[in-house]
Order: structure tokens, then sequence, then C-alpha cells
């Protein structure tokens, strides 16, 4: 698989959904794979915790300073959850890694748990048939899409804003399993 495609959608999705991103939060045990996808916004200010232990690396944070935060972890631990809410301000989003699709039992565990604190919870494709989890408390990813934002930025060899729209279109078996589980 091209090594570009995870960072960029990783990144890009929730920083052209969010009306005006100035704080990030982004958990990895790879910043460098991300750092480059970032460095692309200017007067972004980020924060790098170490995935490994993330409920740890999450309690050093204040509270309601993030706009946006980036998983690069799979995590449904509701106490890691909790903390990510309490950090991310009242209209920020999430990006997160979470199971297989086909586990529909530990996506509606984590979709419920997200669920107390998110309004819109929608997975997006990935090309390699992943997906990853947008979480927003008040953006939704395609109808708040910045278009100027994800069209001006240059570099890219995966994301565009079309490439954005695409990758929340979902197959139909996916969403009859998920029916009244993904908020969208």
């Amino acid at each position: 698989m091209k090594t570009f495609i995870y960072p960029e959608m990783m990144v890009h999705v929730p920083m052209c959904t969010h009306k005006n991103p100035t704080s990030v939060l982004l958990a990895t045990e790879n910043s460098d794979l991300f750092g480059e996808e970032l460095g692309r916004y200017r007067d972004i200010h980020s924060v790098v915790v170490e995935s490994g232990n993330l409920l740890e690396s999450l309690r050093n944070v204040a509270d309601k300073t993030l706009d946006v935060a980036m998983i690069d972890t799979l995590s449904s631990d509701s106490a890691v959850l909790a903390h990510i809410n309490r950090i991310l301000k009242d209209d920020a989003l999430m990006v997160i890694k979470h199971p297989d699709l086909d586990d529909v039992s530990a996506n509606t565990n984590l979709m419920q748990i997200l669920g107390n604190y998110f309004k819109i919870i929608m997975p997006y494709h990935l090309e390699d048939g992943s997906t990853l989890l947008l979480c927003s408390k008040e953006y939704h990813p395609t109808a708040d899409l910045i278009l100027q934002r994800s069209d001006l930025l240059e570099g890219h060899q995966y994301y565009n804003c079309d490439i954005h729209v695409a990758a929340f279109a979902m197959p139909q078996y996916v969403r009859k399993n998920y029916l009244g589980i993904i908020r969208n």
C-alpha cells in the first residue's frame, strides 16, 4: 500500500472539516509519519503524545484546549475516551482507529461510548479497505467541508476535496449493520 494515503487521510479529513482548527493533539508512536502533513497548516499548535500509554499521556492535557484529536491507535477504553472528551473544545472533532467494520460487536461498543460525547460518528474509507472513525461535536465531514482549504493545500499525493467526500460513502450492508449506531 502507498504509505502516504494513511497520514494524508488521518490529518486532512478533520483539518478540512473543522471551521478554524488552531490546536491539535496527535497520539501516535510514529509522529514523523504525520509531521509533514500537519506542517501544511499555518498557525497550528500541535501536541504529540505517545499512544502506547494514552491514558497517562492525556491526564496532563488541560480541559477544553483542543480543536482536533488524531488517535493513531485502537482504543475502546471508556476512561481514555472520557479524557479525550475532556480535553476537546465544544466544537471539536476526533479521528480514531477502530476495529474492522466486519466486527460489528466491537464497533457497536466503541460507537456507543463515543455517542456519549459526539453528535456525529462516521467511518470513512482508506484505499486499502480499512476505515477510520470521524467523531464530531459540531461539524459534519461532508456538509461542512472547507473547500477552499482542501483545494488550496498543495503537495498531496492522494487527498483532495473529491476524495474527502467520497471516503464517507458506505456500502448498503454497512449501513444496515450499523443502522442507529453510526450518527450522520
